[in-house]
């Protein structure tokens, strides 16, 4: 078999191995809120209105984010419907499409094998599977970032001119798209970390020779192109390019929303297990390059971008004030590179056992731990590494609802299986078989990612509205009133699943802030005082809220007024009961 068809097979098997990790169960949870159940609504609104330039949340301007991600849920909801796994399916897009860049990159860098290494060590960073077809546009934007890597680097690589050109043009592309799935730093980051690892080397110039005025024209055009659509819309500019941006790095924010951001250790760490044990691997790379000065070489130009953009990504969020979890991701598929990279490179018996040792106390950790009550782990996990859980804690709601008997499996079977890798990789050291023990030590990392899948979708499920959403629907009649306390992104599939817009109380501390000042939000938006003057009149009402009764706005409305319906998911259910129960004596909080 030649080179070409074994890194087909190799990138073809990546990608089959991305498809048989998350599309199985694809719709078997409902929608995670906070996380996933907002931009699932917005998609559904998209289609709905027609409109599929205007993104609206509850009916108001939704201007955090870029179109690409509800474009794609938009099209899949207009040819199959607007369920869960359609929705997921624009997330695991992204999913399988930055697994194959990474291949692609990886196997003519490294050789058909290595290509297929570096992206299972993609598939097993435990943070990025997490996000694997997670309603949210993170996985699209590392897809579109690393496409825009594999296009630049595989564009100065090739010796042919027209392939040269195509391959430039395809990651000015993908560039453009990752403005057009996020943010415009996944345009302007990659290519400055590309254009510094030419200049040190002194290969920047001409500068057309990696980014072609063809490739420039495209990168604005798709890019900036929606942007400039966008930004004609009063205060838009600002909101999009200032508040959102530069002034939410500095928490500094005019329009701040209710998450809570990490330190800056919280984040290193999460970010470093999230991609772990690959991290270290790809430190020991970047440790080598360094080394050599490997920036002066002109063949290690390539590595040296990555390098440049794995660590500059981690340190730059490291440093600014705001930072959340997922910021590193788009770091994984280089850092996947680089662990690759030491895998081919490194003595073998080495990584063997270095890895073995980490298996080795991995696997005494999940044992420890599932022989635990699990207070401990689900206390330090998802207080550090959840933004829901940080948010509740920070304003005192209700805690996660999920319980440990829905984990403690998971770890049982990461003791079997780490304590199986430790076994095979203490056997490939022993008879010295040092090209499958790098074989051991990924399978057994790619093992453990059901797990996570698992593990992802109880997380969901156990705060999920779609209870919640089906009672309202079952209680709620024409000409009665749904009202939501709290940002809806709390309870972001509110509406998709009951069918009924709410109107949002105290809620402007949101994504939809800014909305909140536009003059066709007013009617929208209820402060406190709306809602009591509200609450008493005519019409029944229903309040969904997920805070606490004496930190709720139930508790400053007139005493037996307010019946509890329902619980579930840590959000509650008042109907107004208003035939003699209102009065001036407010409530003393509720049960």
């Amino acid at each position: 078999m030649t080179d070409r068809l074994r890194s087909a097979a190799g990138i073809g098997g990546a990608v089959a191995l991305a498809i048989l990790l998350l599309v199985p169960g694809i719709g078997g949870a409902p929608f995670d809120d906070p996380g996933e159940g907002q931009h699932a609504e917005i998609a559904r609104e998209m289609v709905a209105s027609g409109d599929w330039l205007a993104l609206r949340l509850n009916g108001v301007p939704y201007l955090d984010k870029p179109p690409l991600l509800y474009w794609l849920e938009g099209a899949a909801f207009s040819a199959a419907g607007a369920h869960e796994w359609t929705a997921r399916l624009a997330p695991v897009l992204g999913t399988v499409l930055a697994t194959a860049g990474t291949a692609v990159l990886g196997a003519r860098m490294l050789g058909p094998a290595g290509g297929f290494f570096a992206a299972g060590a993609l598939l097993s960073s435990t943070l990025f599977v997490s996000f694997g077809r997670y309603v949210r546009p993170e996985t699209l934007f590392v897809a579109s970032i690393q496409w825009g890597f594999t296009g630049l680097l595989l564009g100065l690589a090739e010796a042919r001119p027209r392939a040269a050109r195509v391959w430039s043009l395809l990651g000015c592309t993908a560039l453009g798209v990752a403005s057009l799935a996020k943010d415009p730093l996944g345009l302007i980051g990659p290519l400055a970390a590309i254009g510094a690892s030419l200049a040190l080397c002194g290969a920047a110039r001409p500068v057309r020779r990696w980014l072609p005025p063809a490739g420039i024209a495209l990168l604005l055009l798709v890019g900036a192109g929606w942007h400039t659509i966008a930004l004609r819309r009063h205060g838009f500019a600002w909101y999009a390019l200032i508040d959102n941006h530069l002034l939410n790095a500095l928490r500094l924010r005019r329009f701040p929303d209710e998450d809570v951001p990490l330190s800056a250790l919280e984040f290193l760490g999460t970010s470093a297990l999230g991609a772990f044990p690959w991290i270290a691997s790809a430190a020991l790379t970047v440790a080598a390059l360094v080394g050599r000065r490997a920036w002066n070489i002109r063949e290690e130009q390539a590595w040296t971008a990555l390098a440049l953009w794995a660590t500059a990504v981690v340190a730059a969020f490291a440093i600014i004030p705001f930072r959340l979890p997922h910021y590193a991701l788009p770091a994984y598929p280089a850092i996947a590179l680089l662990a690759a990279r030491a895998w081919h490179e490194r003595p073998p018996r080495r990584m063997i056992a270095g890895h073995l040792l980490v298996f080795v106390c991995l696997a005494v950790a999940c044992a420890l731990v599932a022989a635990s009550d699990g207070r401990a782990f689900m206390q330090t996990v998802f207080s550090t590494a959840d933004v829901y859980t940080r948010k509740e804690e920070a304003l005192g709601q209700t805690a996660l609802s999920l319980s440990w008997s829905a984990l403690q499996p998971l770890f049982v079977d990461g003791a079997l299986i780490w304590g199986v890798g430790s076994l095979g990789l203490a056997l490939a050291l022993r008879r010295r078989w040092e090209r499958l023990g790098r074989w051991v030590a990924l399978t057994a990392m790619l093992g453990m990612m059901p797990a996570v899948v698992v593990a992802a979708s109880a997380t969901g499920s156990s705060r999920a509205v779609s209870s919640m959403a089906a009672e309202v629907n079952r209680r709620l009649r024409p000409g009665e009133v749904l009202v939501h306390e709290g940002p809806i992104e709390n309870s972001g599939a509110l509406e998709f699943y009951s069918g009924w817009r709410p109107i949002l109380l105290d809620a402007t501390r949101s994504v939809l802030g800014f909305a909140a000042t536009l003059p066709e939000s007013r009617e929208t938006f209820w402060d406190g005082a709306r809602l009591r003057s509200e609450w008493c009149g005519n019409r029944r009402i229903l309040l969904v809220t997920p805070r606490p009764p004496l930190a709720s706005a139930v508790a400053g409305l007139p005493e037996g007024s307010a019946r509890l319906l329902f619980i579930d998911n840590g959000r509650r259910l008042y109907e107004s009961v208003s035939s003699g129960a209102c009065s001036d004596k407010p409530a003393a909080g509720r049960s």
